[in-house]
């Protein structure tokens, strides 16, 4: 059982909703990525999306867009990923990782080489926006050859047929896209996200995680009622941004924010 399959089975056996806040690797610089990273869990994330910079990353709003320019600027590449969370792995064993960016960086390294030193540096899995299932299948041999999970979006629009087709090639979790758009765009609509959840969850066994949108502590534990996991990603990194010019304040600046997010969740009433 993979790390990720094991936490989401831990969590369902206590009732709680998994919070997996997403940040950009090495903004703004790699060590106060890997402390962010040792504070979320501390503030009671249970499991990491870490972004790898990429020049073009369409699916990503402003607020992410800018991460990633800082990231770049600082000179961080996918090896530098990888090296963060080997650091992170030097005294957590236990929290999954997900790296979540584009394919371009994963080809200039190689699949069977990214594969292989993700694995051994402690990475659980990959989401990679721009690769669908149809054609990802030498991205998918490399990671199940290493033991790591491909975690796939859906989106308000996907249909029952498309469901059906990312249940087969995902492992892990897969992660409902709650609004249309770029990250950090768009209101949610709970109860269309209680529906498509439901009909997702119908169709695949995987655990489902809601992320876009999600920007405060009532919507988080709104969602933690409805779905496996709750994602956060542009209302973190847009703190960041705002906190750049003194970074060893934004562990304990995110770590109390996700303190709130993960204790409303707790008090959700998910009956």
């Amino acid at each position: 059982m993979s790390r990720i399959a094991a936490r989401f089975e831990s969590l369902r056996e206590r009732g709680r909703t998994a919070l997996i806040p997403f940040v950009t690797a090495g903004d703004p610089d790699s060590a106060t990525t890997v402390a962010l990273m040792h504070a979320m869990v501390a503030a009671g994330a249970d499991l990491i999306e870490l972004g790898v910079p990429f020049s073009d990353p369409i699916a990503d709003g402003p607020v992410i867009q800018r991460a990633t320019d800082r990231a770049l600027a600082n000179g961080i590449a996918l090896s530098d990923v990888i090296a963060m969370v080997r650091d992170f792995r030097a005294t957590d064993a236990q929290t999954p990782v997900v790296l979540m960016g584009y394919l371009n960086p994963i080809e200039v390294m190689g699949y069977a080489q990214f594969a292989a030193q993700a694995a051994a540096a402690g990475v659980d899995g990959a989401l990679v926006v721009d690769v669908p299932p149809e054609e990802g299948h030498d991205l998918v041999g490399a990671l199940r050859a290493q033991g790591l999970d491909l975690v796939y979006l859906l989106a308000p629009t996907s249909t029952e047929q498309r469901i059906r087709r990312i249940g087969a090639a995902a492992s892990g979790f897969v992660y409902y896209v709650s609004v249309k758009g770029v990250t950090g765009a768009g209101h949610l609509d709970l109860a269309g996200v209680a529906d498509r959840v439901g009909l997702i969850k119908s169709l695949i066994p995987l655990p489902v995680g809601v992320g876009f949108g999600i920007k405060d502590a009532a919507t988080a534990a709104a969602v933690a009622r409805l779905a496996d996991a709750v994602i956060v990603g542009s209302a973190i990194v847009s703190q960041i941004e705002d906190l750049a010019a003194t970074p060893q304040r934004i562990p304990a600046v995110i770590g109390d924010f996700l303190a709130g997010l993960r204790a409303a969740m707790d008090g959700a009433d998910r009956g």
